[in-house]
């Protein structure tokens, strides 16, 4: 890999604005802006939107993981750092970001589930009259849901379709804050999801 550091969000900005990289990777405490505003910033800017994002942070409590992922993150890893762990979580961001843009990737560009139009080539969901902008994950998450409607599917299950980890490893509450973000670009109402379906005891689904 070909890496460039940054020892602050501002030169991190910089940086990102002459050259955009494949891949950045995010701490939580740093100098002038903190690494969730820095996040949050990137993802209201159309060019970053799709950009993988990977929090490297000491924050290890349940709370201040949701934070990173609630401010447009799309996986996090804790230090003090696991070299294998770390680096497979970066080949698995870069490989997803890779089938995501490859030229034949998706078979089928637009998807229609239940009143969802997705289409993989612009990262934008049409409900109605409204065009939503998906992150990367969250359209990798949406994709796979709509690809196997009316099925209930578990955390876990989505965890390794959807963010390749190993069977039985990686945390549920990725899954569910990303499904949160979903719902709450998508839903008129979070409380009483039209679209995301809650299947009690086993997961989510999206009835076709």
């Amino acid at each position: 890999y070909e890496a460039s550091q940054a020892s602050s969000a501002r030169e991190a900005l910089a940086l990102i604005t002459t050259r955009r990289p494949d891949l950045l990777v995010l701490d939580v405490g740093m100098p002038e802006m903190d690494g969730l505003t820095l996040c949050r910033k990137l993802r209201e800017d159309p060019r970053y939107v799709t950009l993988p994002i990977l929090f490297l942070t000491a924050y290890t409590q349940p709370e201040d993981i949701i934070r990173g992922l609630d401010a447009g993150a799309d996986d996090y890893t804790l230090k003090p750092i696991n070299l294998p762990v770390f680096l497979a979580r970066v080949r698995a961001l870069l490989r997803r970001a890779e089938i995501s843009t490859g030229e034949g990737a998706e078979e089928q560009a637009i998807l229609t589930v239940g009143g969802i139009t997705l289409n993989s080539n612009t990262y934008q969901v049409q409900i109605g009259d409204r065009s939503i902008p998906l992150t990367a994950t969250e359209h990798r998450l949406l994709r796979y849901m709509m690809e196997h409607s009316n099925q209930p599917l578990s955390p876990q299950r989505l965890l390794e379709a959807v963010w390749e980890y190993p069977p039985f490893t990686g945390d549920p509450d990725l899954v569910r804050v990303h499904v949160r973000n979903l719902r709450t670009k998508l839903e008129q109402d979070t409380r009483q999801p039209k679209y995301i379906q809650t299947v009690h005891g086993v997961g989510y689904m999206i009835r076709g």
